[in-house]
């Protein structure tokens, strides 16, 4: 039986941290090194607190199944990365970027955490400038900032349109230290499938080595998952193809509560989809909202191209309908906005895709201040579609990007399994029902660098655990049901690929638990995820066997998680009968066509306790608002 508690400290809102951090127990630096700390991840949540708990001294091993830890995908976010450091003397503050976080999540976050999250964001840049990442600079050496979706200052730190990867690059020079030194070993090219839980307390992982098969079994003292989102459950998502959801799944399985799995972020500045054998969506970075104006043709079915489209007779919606905001509207009312003027058949050509004209800005500042900002994506844009976008506006539409919904974190980002840390998008903590551009980055290295560290070593230090021997029954029961499944799934024989199955899921998902949702679509969604399950387990064709490198299976145990997960995030939406954020049901909204929410019964983050396949238990999580006023989110 899951109990939820937050483990929010008293006091003033602006202190919490700064108060627990001193009230919390320490591992004597004798000590740290007979801990042993399991990372699983090596995007930023996982590199930066795997670096940062090697430098304290403990005993780390880092996994990833990729060949290098440079390689997760942190590396795509392109726009930037936020801090409260006011260096455009704009008004900014720690606290508002604390109220637009909050805001901008439509009042579904825990205050406590965004406002830590707002406080350590100015040491974040501190961090990352010591490391060399090359931020741009303006013409005297300072640090520049651009504005970003959802707030009214420019706060977003930038690298061109390469920030993540630059992040990364610093967080994994760090890890390479660390790696160098002795206190970090990283384990390539491992895929964690099960968490392992003893006496209701995190001790290890098993892991399936891809290159040999070959079942591990590690244990440690405590356990840190930091493994990303769940938007590949669509299928077709901005994220890499090998992004997956079957750590936190397992980890869930095994007690840690998935909370808020509906709130599913679909991002405004996609590529359109340009045929059936895609395998997945491409991104245009949010940054360029900066200089490029969304507009639609004001006639339906119009087939004129945009640069013979009048300006009269172009509908630039969003400055229309939000003037405060305008094409930096949050990321959530951006994206309903074109897929209803798509649904109206104003569309470019009528179909599914809106244009991001960057002529004014061009006219304006000329070309070269253009290129200087934005080259590169200009560039992928122009490799991948043929098109100039200097001559001709690019054309986008919303596609499933981010996931604010994940493993239920109390204060100190520790699971309803004792042990066991979540971190980064793989937590559900900061984000609410939507995330504002350029935090992501943010919350990943702040969970890393600022508060792990922390809070995984009051955990030590408090509960000072027992590590577990790799030949515990429990281990070996685990091992044991792993490699039952492996084998079962290699035995179905059956006619369909993973990938059919999975493509399929990812068009129920998109039709019944996309942008908008309504009861009788996500009933009907429910009812074919349940069926597809059964048809995955009669049917699918794995091939290939189990002791080589084998990615049908890989993909295999990925979907058959993605099918149980597809199902809570469908429960979680027909339970939520209101409208927030990201999570827009079609019942809940008001004349205008906005987000209708219900803060006297559903202001709580839902976490999910696992029973059985199929069948989970709700229990609530409060959230009280004393700092920001409860308010019908506007933009206008």
């Amino acid at each position: 039986m899951i109990k939820l508690d937050s483990k929010i400290p008293e006091g003033n809102i602006s202190e919490k941290w700064t108060n627990h951090k001193f009230n919390m127990k320490l591992v004597n630096p004798a000590n740290k090194r007979k801990f042993e700390i399991i990372v699983v991840g090596t995007g930023l949540a996982g590199a930066s607190a795997a670096a940062s708990l090697g430098a304290l001294g403990y005993n780390v091993k880092a996994f990833t199944y990729h060949d290098s830890g440079r390689r997760a995908h942190s590396i795509a976010a392109q726009g930037g990365i936020n801090a409260a450091k006011n260096y455009q003397n704009d008004g900014d503050s720690v606290y508002r970027l604390f109220y637009d976080t909050v805001k901008g999540g439509d009042f579904r976050a825990r205050e406590a955490n965004v406002h830590r999250l707002a406080e350590v964001s100015n040491n974040i840049i501190d961090q990352c400038v010591a490391q060399g990442v090359p931020f741009a600079r303006e013409y005297g050496g300072l640090l520049d900032n651009r504005s970003f979706g959802g707030a009214q200052v420019s706060r977003t730190f930038y690298a061109r349109g390469q920030t993540g990867q630059q992040l990364l690059l610093g967080a994994i020079s760090a890890l390479n230290m660390q790696i160098g030194k002795g206190s970090v070993d990283l384990l390539t090219r491992r895929e964690m499938l099960e968490l392992v839980v003893i006496d209701g307390v995190a001790k290890g992982i098993i892991c399936r080595n891809l290159v040999t098969g070959e079942i591990e079994k590690y244990s440690a003292h405590a356990v840190v998952l930091a493994t990303g989102g769940y938007s590949n459950v669509f299928f077709l998502s901005t994220n890499a193809m090998n992004c997956n959801a079957t750590a936190a799944w397992r980890a869930h399985k095994k007690g840690a509560a998935f909370a808020n799995p509906c709130y599913t972020q679909i991002h405004p500045t996609c590529l359109p989809l340009h045929g059936e054998s895609q395998s997945k969506l491409a991104l245009m970075s949010e940054s360029l909202r900066n200089d490029g104006r969304i507009w639609v043709p004001k006639k339906k079915g119009e087939t004129r191209g945009a640069n013979d489209i009048p300006e009269e007779e172009r509908d630039y919606y969003l400055e229309r309908k939000y003037p405060s905001f305008g094409n930096l509207s949050p990321r959530d009312i951006s994206s309903r906005s074109a897929k209803e003027v798509c649904d109206e058949g104003r569309g470019v050509n009528g179909g599914e895709a809106v244009y991001l004209d960057f002529s004014d800005a061009i006219n304006r500042l000329g070309e070269n201040v253009i290129k200087e900002r934005y080259g590169n994506l200009f560039e992928i844009y122009e490799t991948i579609t043929g098109e100039n976008p200097y001559k001709v506006p690019m054309k986008i539409y919303p596609a499933p990007h981010y996931t604010m919904g994940g493993l239920w974190v109390d204060y100190n980002l520790q699971s309803t399994i004792p042990g066991l840390f979540v971190l980064g998008e793989a937590n559900f903590s900061d984000h609410g029902a939507n995330r504002l551009g350029a935090s992501a980055l943010m919350q990943g290295l702040a969970d890393g660098y600022f508060v792990a560290p922390y809070t995984v070593s009051n955990y030590l230090a408090s509960e000072k655990p027992d590590k577990a021997d790799t030949a515990h029954a429990e281990f070996n029961s685990n091992e044991k049901e792993l490699k039952d499944t492996i084998k079962k799934l290699l035995s179905i024989n059956g006619s369909k690929t993973v990938d059919e199955i999975h493509k399929k899921l990812g068009r129920i998902m998109w039709n019944g638990v996309g942008m908008a949702r309504n009861e009788k679509g996500l009933k009907e969604a429910i009812n074919e995820i349940k069926e597809l399950r059964e048809e995955f387990w009669k049917d699918v064709n794995v091939v290939g066997q189990d002791a080589d490198i084998n990615q049908t299976l890989e993909r295999a145990g990925r979907v058959a998680d993605y099918l149980e997960l597809g199902e809570l995030m469908a429960v979680d939406a027909l339970d939520r009968k209101e409208s927030c954020g990201g999570h827009f049901r079609e019942e809940y909204q008001t004349e205008e066509g906005e987000a209708l929410r219900n803060d006297e019964e559903y202001a709580y983050a839902a976490a999910w306790e696992f029973e059985e396949t199929g069948k989970w238990k709700l229990h609530k999580e409060q959230l009280e608002f004393e700092n920001v006023k409860l308010a019908t989110r506007s933009y206008k």
